[in-house]
């Protein structure tokens, strides 16, 4: 988000309003193209930030279209206009695709509407299409309003006071198709509704020994196809920009009769509805289906998902990155110039930035002429490395090499669980399995934690093995937050008995415990003289050394989905406030993010100290609003955030001080937050950072084969990590003065930069600090970008 401070800060918004000030200036917002779930946070955070900031905020209903017609069509926004639209699905402002605005006939009347207003800021939400045609717009602005003036429509006073249109994109696309964001608005909670029909299709699947052909949305660009290929451990994908191989009808019908062989119950082939061959000729879902039913005879059943994907509520992700965007739209829009050009606000890693408009569209472009052009391997890069990373994942777990085929390494590698249970430590095991197997290791599994592991609690471990592991929630390995300390002798004794080479831990904070505690103890014990890594896995979010962890996003979406049906059941009584609990440890991770997502009044965490006259002060603030037309109030509190405001105590006091204007309710959360299946993104994540970790495991044991190697630097155990938007291995030891002991989190959390955003949606007087915000930058050559989780994993 540019650089946003917590609410402690020195920097306060009135140093900035100088320059920031939106009085007297007017923000159109429009959303078009085809709608996307989270647009509606997008409009409802340009439109706070926006009056937030002094300025004047028109909604413009349908689109070009509605700009074009004017009249009812662009209405003034209040803060209450976007009241209880952040869970809703689509665009309440509507989207409609507007031939008449690619005339300049259609854009002299959009002029002539929004000049009349005095609207010269406008905010677009859309795909490609509908931002490119925001620029030509642009670049038109001043001869429109001299043909205007000409026309007689418009006096010369206003074409001198209006001269320049600042326009600012956001992507808002279920393909994620465009270049220079990680993500585009829409992507993740399409990625939803798809896994959730795979996870169903899987039960009666395996139900009947069927195969299913799964058509998903993706006319140019194979993203969903990819990565939901990728969370459900699909046997085969199509992809527009990666055709399969000349002969693949007989390639896939092996593939599938193998798993049948092996007992597999289940087939799912995933199709992009884009997807071609390499003469650049469509592979439809049918002729899929006509092939593996001749060839094989096997029962097959084709689902097309279509505007399926579209629907639903936006995921939590989706919530906090439209707002994010949005918040950094308004203020990219204040501090252009007419010199500033169109630009984009994108995601890179966990930062929000702008980029020059064009180039990004031109580099979209290029990825449609590489495909034309049959310049496949061109069109996979120009995607980004997110993306190229994906594809190469995808192949090395959904194809087995031959055995004859795989150089043997002749180490042992274990995988141990330890913590509590996140989603998406299964889809990381599976991946860390499959990867050790191909990389010509054996794998072993410790089963039950350091407990087990002292216990001797270790099986050797298969690729069949760990089929359909994607989607299991919880452990299946079984975890525990016990440390290795007191078992250190039975521990070195399993690895000796086994011959373990190398050791790859998933979990939160007791893994990275466990880790220094092995590390510690390696001048004793020379079997932990070996390559260990952790993959940190829980729901807290409060590993050192990574701004993520696998099983965050599902807890996060796990409180969304709960808040928001919590405030649905307040709907037609009086005026109510919640009060809801989340884990986290002390960490405010899940508080502070739920709260974003769910669009919470106020949200209690350990890392922001608070007292008797800050809840006071919540409480009168939500007073003030409950007199309004607001109907229902949201406060989250994290659970250790402070020892003597409890829940209970916070209950009872909203409760007395809220008396005859509002009742309250309590809810604490509890384990439901660990459980449930994993989010897309958790097993994508879980997946890819796994992987990673083989990888390094790989290297590190080849540096050492032959010549008995014994690893004692504190490069041979780390906690692997994502830092920005890249992969990081960093040694345990060096994570030690990042880390607060007592309270089991790291001294810097990125996601505290966040606080503010959510306190000015919810009408508050927050400190914003922009000094640091994404500057517009010359876009560069994206190798290293493009499209992904938040960060190029």
């Amino acid at each position: 988000m540019g650089d946003v401070t917590s609410e402690s800060s020195s920097s306060s918004l009135g140093k900035y309003l100088e320059h920031l000030s939106g009085a007297g200036r007017a923000i159109g917002v429009l959303t078009s193209g085809g709608d996307a779930q989270g647009m509606n946070a997008a409009v409802r955070a340009v439109v706070r930030m926006g009056i937030y900031v002094g300025a004047k905020v028109y909604f413009i209903y349908e689109g070009y279209q509605g700009m074009v017609d004017g009249g009812s069509n662009i209405q003034e926004a209040d803060w209450e206009s976007v009241s209880s639209i952040l869970q809703v699905g689509g665009t309440i402002i509507g989207s409609a695709r507007c031939q008449v605005f690619r005339t300049r006939e259609g854009r002299l009347k959009a002029a002539c509407n929004l000049v009349r207003l005095g609207i010269t800021n406008l905010c677009v939400i859309g795909g490609d299409g509908s931002l490119t045609g925001a620029n030509l717009f642009r670049k038109e602005w001043s001869g429109l309003l001299e043909e205007l003036a000409e026309n007689g429509e418009i006096d010369n006073e206003a074409v001198q006071k209006y001269a320049h249109l600042n326009v600012v994109g956001m992507v808002g696309s279920i393909d994620n198709d465009f270049c220079g964001t990680d993500m585009t608005i829409g992507t993740d909670s399409a990625l939803h509704r798809i896994i959730e029909v795979v996870d169903a299709i899987m039960t009666t699947a395996q139900s009947h020994q069927r195969t299913f052909v799964l058509e998903v949305m993706g006319r140019h660009c194979g993203y969903l196809a990819l990565v939901s290929a990728l969370a459900c451990g699909a046997d085969w994908v199509f992809l527009p920009e990666s055709p399969p191989e000349e002969g693949w009808e007989e390639s896939m019908c092996v593939k599938l009769s193998e798993n049948r062989a092996r007992k597999k119950r289940l087939n799912i082939i995933i199709v992009a509805e884009g997807a071609i061959d390499r003469q650049n000729k469509p592979i439809s879902s049918e002729t899929i289906k006509d092939l593996v039913v001749k060839q094989l005879g096997y029962d097959t059943r084709v689902t097309i998902l279509g505007h399926v994907q579209r629907g639903g509520t936006p995921s939590a992700f989706d919530r906090i990155l439209a707002s994010r965007m949005g918040v950094e739209a308004v203020i990219a829009l204040l501090e252009a110039t007419p010199d500033t050009p169109a630009c984009v606000v994108s995601l890179s890693g966990n930062q929000a930035v702008r980029l020059p408009l064009v180039e990004c569209v031109q580099m979209t472009q290029d990825v449609q002429k590489a495909m034309d052009e049959r310049r496949f391997k061109d069109a996979v890069q120009l995607r980004g490395r997110s993306f190229e990373g994906n594809l190469k994942t995808y192949k090395r777990l959904a194809i087995k090499l031959p055995d004859d085929q795989i150089t043997k390494s002749n180490c042992n590698v274990a995988i141990i669980n330890v913590g509590a249970p996140a989603a998406g430590m299964n889809a990381a095991v599976r991946s860390a399995v499959r990867v050790g197997i191909s990389d010509g290791h054996k794998m072993f599994a410790i089963y039950d934690g350091f407990d087990g592991f002292a216990k001797g609690q270790i099986k050797k471990i298969g690729w069949s093995d760990v089929g359909g592991w994607t989607g299991q929630g919880g452990s299946i390995l079984g975890t525990k937050r016990i440390l290795p300390g007191k078992y250190l002798e039975q521990i070195a004794k399993q690895m000796k008995n086994h011959n373990i080479n190398a050791l790859l831990v998933i979990g939160g904070f007791e893994a990275y415990l466990g880790l220094l505690e092995l590390a510690a103890a390696r001048e004793h014990y020379e079997e932990f003289c070996v390559p260990m890594v952790m993959v940190p896995a829980t729901v807290s979010n409060n590993v050192p050394g990574s701004d993520f962890s696998i099983g965050a996003d599902t807890a996060l979406n796990t409180i969304t989905d709960t808040c928001d049906r919590i405030k649905q059941s307040a709907s037609g009584t009086k005026r109510r406030v919640f009060i809801i609990e989340t884990m986290g440890g002390f960490c405010g991770y899940l508080a502070n993010m739920g709260g974003l997502a769910a669009g919470a009044d106020a949200a209690y965490i350990y890392e922001e100290p608070f007292d008797i006259r800050d809840l006071q002060s919540n409480v009168e603030h939500l007073t003030e609003k409950m007199k309004t037309t607001i109907q229902r109030g949201l406060v989250l509190r994290n659970e250790s955030c402070n020892v003597n405001y409890t829940t209970d105590f916070i209950y009872q006091l909203y409760s007395e001080e809220g008396k005859g204007v509002f009742d309250c309710r309590k809810n604490v959360l509890g384990h439901m937050q660990q459980g449930g299946s994993p989010s897309p993104f958790d097993r994508n994540f879980g997946t890819k950072i796994s992987a990673r970790a083989m990888e390094w495991i790989t290297v590190k044991l080849k540096e050492s084969a032959g010549k008995g190697k014994k690893f004692t630097s504190d490069d041979s155990i780390c906690v692997l990590g994502i830092c920005k938007r890249n992969l990081v291995f960093q040694p345990v030891a060096e994570l030690r003065q990042k880390t607060d002991f007592e309270h089991r989190i790291p001294k810097e959390q990125w996601w505290l930069k966040l606080r503010p955003v959510m306190k000015i949606l919810a009408k508050y007087e927050a400190s914003y600090d922009v000094s640091d915000s994404g500057k517009l930058e010359p876009l560069r050559p994206r190798s290293g970008h493009g499209h992904g989780e938040p960060a190029a994993i």
